[in-house]
């Protein structure tokens, strides 16, 4: 694996190196461009502890379609369904 390309920020007094990481890495997540695992690494948490983080923030750890979801939910009411 290549190095990572590394960046400099300066943050606000208010906020600390670990908040900041924490929001990028669930932003990362979110949007799809980090795996969950290195989403938590980045963030410094376990894969457990950050889903949780994740989960009070409102971002799913669940990658699921939702057509696919609607075609599941369907065929649960109405197994004889294709």
């Amino acid at each position: 694996m290549g190095e990572m390309p590394e960046f400099t920020v300066v943050l606000p007094d208010h906020v600390s190196r670990d908040e900041a990481l924490l929001y990028l890495a669930m932003k990362l997540y979110e949007a799809r461009k980090l795996s969950l695992g290195k989403a938590a690494e980045l963030a410094g948490y376990s894969v457990r502890a950050f889903a949780e983080i994740l989960n009070k923030h409102g971002i799913s750890v669940f990658r699921y379609p939702p057509d696919e979801l609607d075609k599941d939910v369907q065929h649960a009411l109405d197994p004889h369904r294709g």
